[in-house]
């Protein structure tokens, strides 16, 4: 399944993506949340709730393309978790070598758009830089989970756009600020459950485009901790539960460490493809 958090003519719903078009799941099952944070949290039998409306969406639920505005994928997950330095050229390139342990920081949900919605470069810097991401979002409570069981623990994929306003990310040894601005974090467009793709995204190819030129491209295979070894390294510290994101790091390319630099600045349109996953795409606003 791909599933979406919309708005549609002023009212919250959960979707489903099929090849004809995107449905209304709350059309055939009312009761459901209006959103995918609520419907992960309802309950152990969330995703069959939401397989069950799937199957019983009829024409009547099909959303037209004008009428829908994408919200982030889930707007309140209990925990967003982003990797730092994932990739190995993407730390050299930052001057670092691979790390041992993972650089670990988290998201607010104030930071976050959806697809098709502007990113918010605010007035305080002209240092906004992009950064393309695979996420997934975790399906069952985890706790001192094993890396050979780890997967298990995976509901589905989806997409980040990290974006960064790298002087505030600079003033101290923290990275938390420079990546909490509001609006400054775009995330979905759709949670592609893991039965569509490969075990852990391996095999797959992240691709970083800003105003049609390829900016990042990363092999998911080349990430240093790939999904099942965050989950294990993860879940030794605190209980990773339903709806928790964690977004596993950026490939090299970035626009910071571009001679000269390329920051994004209002009017720009960045999009970040992964295959099968999708496309995630934004445009640049100023504040």
């Amino acid at each position: 399944m791909r599933l979406l958090s919309l708005r549609h003519n002023g009212h919250d719903t959960i979707a489903v993506r099929k090849d004809d078009g995107i449905y209304d799941l709350r059309v055939a099952a009312p009761d459901l949340p209006t959103g995918l944070d609520l419907l992960m949290s309802s309950g152990t039998d969330w995703l069959a709730r939401a397989h069950k409306a799937t199957a019983e969406v009829t024409e009547a639920a099909k959303l037209s393309g004008t009428e829908i505005t994408y919200r982030p994928v889930l707007e309140r997950p209990g925990k967003f978790i982003c990797v730092g330095r994932n990739y190995a050229a993407h730390a050299r390139e930052g001057g670092a070598e691979p790390l041992a342990y993972p650089d670990l920081f988290t998201r607010c949900n104030t930071s976050l758009a959806g697809h098709g919605q502007p990113m918010i470069r605010p007035k305080c810097s002209d240092k906004f830089d992009y950064e393309g991401e695979l996420a997934f979002v975790v399906g069952r409570r985890a706790r001192h989970v094993r890396r050979e069981n780890a997967l298990d623990y995976v509901m589905g994929y989806t997409l980040f756009n990290d974006g960064t306003l790298r002087d505030y990310q600079r003033k101290s040894t923290q990275w938390t600020i420079g990546k909490n601005f509001d609006g400054t974090g775009a995330f979905g467009p759709d949670l592609v459950t893991v039965d569509e793709l490969p075990a852990g995204a391996t095999g797959l190819t992240l691709t970083t485009i800003l105003n049609g030129v390829e900016m990042q491209h990363g092999e998911i295979d080349d990430l240093i901790f790939p999904v099942d070894a965050l989950i294990e390294i993860l879940s030794e510290c605190m209980t990773l539960e339903p709806g928790d994101v964690v977004a596993t790091g950026t490939p090299s390319g970035v626009g910071y460490a571009r001679k000269p630099p390329v920051f994004l600045k209002a009017g720009d349109v960045v999009e970040i493809d992964l295959g099968p996953i999708g496309r995630l795409r934004n445009s640049i606003a100023d504040e």
